[in-house]
């Protein structure tokens, strides 16, 4: 049996769902999370935020979530997986508009595939994010340093979780955001 394991994760969606708006699916997925093993849940307050990148498709409705489960970082996945497909999530398009997401943010301080794995992703020039898919699991999310949208709800559940690799909590790495990246992103 695994022990329990903290998990943090990023929720978002732009799109209806069979659940109805995108605040009412983050809070059945939520609910979901729970029925599906998650404990010791905190969620941080619901934010609109602009549409990531810009122009893509209407506003989201983002959240974050910190939780423990018994299971590695895998298995974890496949039930964030399972819950998106509940709510009609479709990847036809890397960074597109969506029902629900559910990114897995980070798994306590593991860096996975292994730190060398995880460097890559993290100097992938922007022009080749949105071309460019891994093939396996990458923990820390690579990207969670440069989005408002994940670090402003995350700062509400884990303003203390310290980044295995860059040696910078959440609330660090939300102050080095630019204002510009931050302004937009209001409480619900």
């Amino acid at each position: 049996m695994n022990s329990d394991q903290v998990f943090l994760i990023a929720l978002g969606g732009n799109l209806p769902s069979k659940a109805g708006n995108p605040e009412k699916t983050l809070h059945l997925a939520v609910k979901h999370l729970h029925d599906m093993g998650g404990r010791n849940l905190s969620v941080s307050r619901f934010y609109s935020t602009p549409c990531f990148p810009k122009g893509a498709g209407p506003d989201y409705v983002n959240a974050a979530a910190k939780l423990t489960f018994a299971g590695n970082a895998r298995d974890f996945l496949t039930v964030l997986h399972r819950i998106e497909d509940e709510f009609g999530r479709e990847r036809t398009q890397r960074w597109g508009r969506r029902t629900l997401d559910l990114d897995l943010i980070a798994a306590g301080d593991q860096v996975l595939p292994d730190k060398a794995g995880f460097q890559r992703w993290l100097r992938l020039p922007p022009d080749k994010q949105t071309q460019n898919t891994p093939d396996h699991l990458i923990v820390p999310h690579p990207r969670l340093q440069d989005r408002g949208f994940v670090l402003v709800p995350l700062a509400d559940v884990a303003p203390d979780w310290s980044h295995p690799v860059l040696k910078k909590t959440v609330s660090q790495m939300l102050d080095d955001l630019p204002e510009s990246q931050r302004h937009d992103i209001v409480a619900l």
